[in-house]
């Protein structure tokens, strides 16, 4: 199978598999998920996206109902009905099924649900046009909520003028994108927002991150004001797929382009971490 759904032990084909109308996603969007790519049969920094989707489960208190173990076998029972090696993995997980009340269900059990399919990365000469959009969403920016209808809502925003992301802008300083993290090149280092409830912790950023370290490139946590990063030497787009690509343009504006022999030795770094995944 190419395209493969998952929900609560029952596997199939994505468009086979159902879901109940109670499951508290459905009309809360009560729950949290990860994804990853997976490579040569394996899923891609799965240490860190656990890490990631555990911590999301407990900001929200969801007590899960499985392992991490447990979750890797789950993942692996789809992997070997996969046809193929590399693909797009995703799970999420609700609080439960139960009938609508915005209070927590007493003695529900997590609904887990995953899919896995055909997709790739993106490629390294891909070129970011992105627009810039107030940041309205709320503080719990660090969970990875299933409640992304405001990303939707502004990535909508941007391809309507044709920009492939959007720049979310809080209070006159760069959080993050609609579905990506921004990071900057300024003056040989590495910046990229503090991990705080502003911002998803991208597991990429992250690897960025250790690279940078392993080539000796100084890295900085800061909140980039909108004009320092519109003049920054480099500004870089990163997610689960796209590693490091290059942001060429802001509102129409032309951006970065000042230090491409360092954006490349790291872009190169990453994606070179990433063929390594299952081997």
């Amino acid at each position: 199978m190419k395209k493969i759904g998952y929900y609560n032990g029952e596997i199939g084909p994505i468009e086979d598999v159902k879901v109940p109308m109670l499951d508290r996603a459905l009309y809360f969007a009560d729950g949290c998920y990860d994804a990853s790519m997976l490579k040569n049969g394996a899923v891609h920094n799965e240490d860190a996206h656990f890490d990631r989707f555990w911590n999301s489960a407990r900001l929200l208190k969801i007590d899960l109902s499985f392992t991490r173990e447990e979750l890797h076998n789950e993942i692996q029972r789809m992997v070997d009905v996969y046809d193929g090696d590399d693909g797009f993995i995703y799970w999420q997980v609700s609080r439960g099924t139960a009938l609508r009340n915005h209070a927590f269900p007493k003695g529900a059990k997590p609904n887990l649900m995953m899919m896995l399919v055909e997709s790739g990365t993106t490629s390294t000469s891909k070129e970011y046009k992105c627009i810039t959009v107030e940041d309205k969403r709320f503080r719990f920016c660090n969970i990875k909520t299933l409640n992304l209808l405001p990303n939707c809502i502004a990535y909508q925003q941007g391809l309507d003028v044709d920009a492939n992301e959007i720049i979310f802008v809080r209070d006159g300083y760069v959080t993050e994108m609609a579905h990506s993290n921004v990071s900057f090149l300024v003056d040989g280092t590495f910046v990229y927002h503090p991990f705080d409830d502003k911002i998803l912790p991208g597991i990429s950023m992250k690897n960025i991150i250790a690279e940078c370290k392993k080539l000796g490139i100084p890295t900085e946590a800061r909140a980039l004001s909108q004009v320092e990063a519109m003049n920054a030497d480099e500004l870089i787009c990163s997610s689960s797929s796209t590693f490091a690509c290059r942001i060429t343009e802001v509102d129409g504006i032309p951006v970065g382009g000042k230090d491409p022999e360092l954006f490349k030795r790291i872009q190169d770094a990453v994606y070179a971490e990433y063929e390594t995944c299952g081997k």
